[in-house]
């Protein structure tokens, strides 16, 4: 028995045969009482031993439910570690431990917890690290006074949320072959159980049958979140078997939108189906009760004045993705010319299933005069916006990058064109539909000339070449049209030959485009749904050698490729659409510090207009900074870099042959240390204080570690190349300084570090190397005796004393553990006891290196 089939053990039930007067009856047991919490019996236990095989761990504390261990919380001390040490890291490597040495623990986990007493953590066992998030309370938005351990405690862990977690919001989903295992956070666990309540309400024979409007920003999980929904709804008893028809108004989103529900229907509980036309929909909807139906709405259409009516329960639920988008259509409009009437496909939705009750999920509410999300599915159920997402660091902030006025190649006055024409969107007379079109197709005539795509091909190619040198990732490139985006691929692979290969499991660029028969021209960049979904995985798997895609409509809602860092921009989009495109390079990946737009058609007025929507329906925080702050903020930090190491000549490290370039990191290092002694000294003399004895390290690993994310949010911008081989610098100092500080004080972690930079020096001095002191120092490590007559002399002849010193106390230390391992009378006889805090290191030294 595994992970997964011990969950669903305790949301399924188990089944127990059972005879009784001579006959087998069958019944469903269930570990925990979900409707009855007081039945259940909680313990916490510290220090739980856990014997397997020859394996023996004790994890911090383990949280039993019905005497099952379902919460395992992994605890670090911060007065036991470095200030570099990542603590929320090494908790959960150990969890990582846990799952190799003792299994049959976690095999009936459900959430995993780390925590250094003031952060702390929640995620699962298939959770990469930036996966475990914290807790907060509902509407607990701003900075709180109270420790992160302490609201899970005084949240997440209450019984009943405990509970309800367990059983409605951890899910398995089947990503290509491998099962993932989902927690929900905060904004959803609550968004869910606020959008349940306002169902009831609406479904309710007195209710408005209008639930609400969910709006959670693009890339917070709002898939996942209606399939917690729609798992929860159709299992509501209150509710009698409802039915749940869920609206998309494009093919695409509906696909992708029913593969998720597919990827999760064990947890749903029943499967999903999928309406193929207008039929197969009247067919569907024409049940009595249960199933989630996945539709578009245009299959909504009728010649006629009235669709036909399909039922008129009031246990229908219509849960509309993108709530904003085509939900409006609900008058009659006539044609100028014909004088025709017509009517949108929402209102043919609503004569179908009159006494539907209706529910939105949006990342771009619209409040304008006649398309108001709340008017149509009512009042905000739960908001939680761009700003609140990046506090949470669920999404990533997106930088905008104009590359106009580098190409010269289209008009000065094209943002005051662009201004002239006003959105299009659905309904609205052809007439307006005729102007932009004339104006988008003068544009791209300008755009498409041999010269010009050469010349936007050229510097896509340059400036994403920059990009992959600061931070690995995959691009996406949006064009007006879909002959221009198979131009520009021709364009591209001119340039760059080794990127282009028939075959979709192979090469380096490719292009997803809709299209008929009848487009000869185009046919090679035409696919199925079968092969452009594997195109969408090879875009999605980050060591891929797929490394971007040229779009035209497709692939720009609810498509999430966390390793997206990149979008050029060949193409206007306007308010929502622009916001839904955009924030796909907002997604959480690794250590990626944010995303970057980039602009060569003017899409700035049209990025403001959004802006201002967005801040005008109640949202806070900013679509795209100019990368121009980036830059700027790269600059001042570098400045802070350079000032504490003013004094030392650490440019020469360039000029040197490479066998000399070690010893000028090191000396950068003791350079640093060398500004602490002094403070230390000052401190002595209560000069300091002694908060600030390790103030210049702390501060130089601080200032690097900012300015390697400020570069690569700025890069490929120019000033990012004056600084570069200055980084890489840098970055070496700052890999000394950390490994000696962690192996001074014994600590050894799995992941040394991270860094942004993937290549900032070339030759001998990389970014982010992870330097060994012996190597520093130029020393053999094999059989090192500190006691050696000829090691000391070794130590003492040294130039950096600093670095002597913390080498010195380092062995010192080690050799103190291994004779207190064998020596049974050792007492307190500990580095930790024996060590004279007050005293500076050079100090406690000196007297073996004299």
């Amino acid at each position: 028995m595994n992970n997964h089939e011990f969950h669903k053990f305790i949301t399924q039930g188990i089944d127990v045969a059972y005879e009784k007067n001579g006959e087998t009856f069958y019944e469903k047991i269930y570990p925990f009482d979900f409707d009855n919490i007081d039945n259940n019996d909680f313990l916490a236990v510290n220090q739980f031993t856990v014997i397997e095989g020859e394996h023996h761990r004790r994890p911090d504390i383990v949280l039993f439910v019905n005497g099952i261990p379902v919460v395992v919380v992994e605890l670090k001390r911060p007065d036991e570690h470095t200030d570099d040490t990542d603590l929320i890291e090494e908790a959960y490597d150990q969890f990582q431990t846990y799952m190799a040495e003792i299994p049959g623990l976690l095999r009936f986990n459900e959430i995993l917890i780390t925590s250094d007493g003031q952060e702390a953590r929640s995620g699962t066992i298939t959770a990469p690290l930036n996966y475990f998030v914290p807790w907060k309370h509902d509407k607990d938005t701003d900075f709180s006074v109270e420790p992160e351990i302490d609201t899970i405690i005084n949240g997440m862990l209450q019984p009943e949320v405990l509970m309800d977690i367990v059983r409605n919001f951890v899910l398995f989903e089947d990503e290509n072959g491998v099962l993932l295992k989902k927690l929900a956070r905060y904004h959803q666990y609550y968004a869910v159980n606020k959008a349940i309540s306002s169902t009831r309400r609406a479904v309710n024979p007195e209710g408005n049958k209008r639930c609400g409007v969910v709006w959670h920003t693009t890339g917070a999980g709002k898939s996942i979140e209606m399939v917690f929904y729609a798992q929860k709804i159709t299992h509501d008893i209150s509710l009698e078997n409802s039915t749940l028809v869920v609206i998309t108004d494009r093919n695409d989103l509906d696909d992708q939108l029913f593969d998720t529900f597919s990827r999760c229907m064990d947890y749903i509980g029943q499967t999903p189906i999928q309406a193929v036309d207008s039929q197969d929909l009247m067919d569907k909807l024409s049940r009595k009760s249960g199933g989630i139906i996945f539709t578009t709405l245009q299959k909504f259409s009728s010649d006629e004045d009235q669709y036909p009516l399909l039922s008129e329960r009031r246990n229908i639920i219509v849960m509309a993705d993108e709530a904003h988008r085509s939900q409006y259509g609900l008058k009659a409009k006539f044609d100028s010319k014909t004088g025709e009437k017509s009517y949108g496909f929402a209102k043919y939705l609503r004569d179908a299933i009159p006494n539907a009750s209706f529910i939105g999920f949006t990342g771009t509410p619209v409040e304008l005069s006649d398309k108001s999300t709340k008017a149509i599915f009512g009042e905000y159920i739960d908001i939680y916006d761009i700003e609140q997402s990046l506090k949470d660091n669920v999404t990533v902030p997106i930088s905008y990058e104009s590359r106009l006025s580098d190409l010269r190649i289209l008009p000065n006055d094209m943002e005051k064109l662009d201004s002239k024409f006003e959105d299009i969107t659905a309904g609205e007379d052809s007439e307006r539909i005729d102007q932009l079109k004339t104006k988008e197709a003068s544009v791209e005539a300008i755009l498409t000339t041999p010269e010009n795509m050469h010349k936007i091909a050229s510097d896509i190619v340059t400036h994403f070449e920059s990009r992959m040198d600061a931070m690995e990732g995959k691009a996406m490139t949006v064009t007006m049209s879909r002959d221009m985006a198979a131009q520009l691929h021709d364009a591209i692979i001119d340039i760059r030959p080794d990127w282009y290969d028939e075959s979709d499991s192979k090469g380096q660029i490719k292009v997803i485009i809709t299209g008929k028969a009848s487009d000869t021209h185009l046919q090679e960049h035409i696919r199925s749904k079968q092969r452009q979904k594997q195109i969408q995985q090879r875009m999605k798997d980050p060591e891929d050698p797929l490394k971007m895609v040229i779009v035209c409509d497709m692939w720009l809602t609810g498509f999430d490729v966390p390793c997206l860092t990149t979008m050029y921009f060949l193409k206007y989009l306007r308010r929502h659409n622009i916001i839904q495109a955009i924030s796909r390079v907002n997604r959480v990946y690794l250590d990626k510090p944010g995303g970057l737009i980039v602009d060569y058609v003017g899409i700035l007025y049209d990025l403001k207009r959004a802006l201002k929507d967005y801040t005008d329906s109640g949202g806070k925080g900013l679509l795209a900074e100019d990368q121009q702050i980036a830059v700027d903020y790269m600059q001042e930090t570098y400045e802070q870099i350079t000032a504490m190491l003013h004094g030392f000549d650490y440019k020469r490290v360039f000029d040197v042959p490479a066998g000399e370039k070690l010893g000028i990191i090191r000396e950068g290092a003791d350079f640093i240390l060398q500004k602490d002694v002094m403070i230390n000294r000052e401190i002595e003399l209560k000069k300091h204080p002694k908060e600030d004895r390790d103030y210049h390290r702390k501060h130089f690993i601080k200032f690097t570690t900012e300015l390697s994310h400020a570069f690569a949010l700025a890069s490929p911008q120019p000033e990012t190349e004056l600084i570069r081989d200055e980084l890489g610098y840098f970055q070496s100092v700052k890999s000394v300084l950390i490994s000696i500080e962690r192996k001074k004080k014994g600590y050894k972690s799995t992941k040394e570090l991270k860094t942004a930079v993937r290549q900032l020096v070339k030759d001998t001095v990389k970014a982010g190397e992870i330097i060994d002191v012996f190597d520093v120092m130029g020393m053999k490590k094999e059989s090192v005796d500190i006691f050696d007559e000829k090691f000391l002399k070794e130590i003492k002849n040294m130039p950096q004393k600093n670095l002597a010193a913390e080498l010195l106390q380092k062995l010192l230390n080690d050799k103190i553990k291994a004779y207190s391992k064998r020596n049974i009378t050792r007492g307190s006889f500990s580095p930790k006891n024996c060590r004279n805090q007050s005293i500076p290191t050079e100090t406690r030294t000196s007297p073996i290196l004299q």
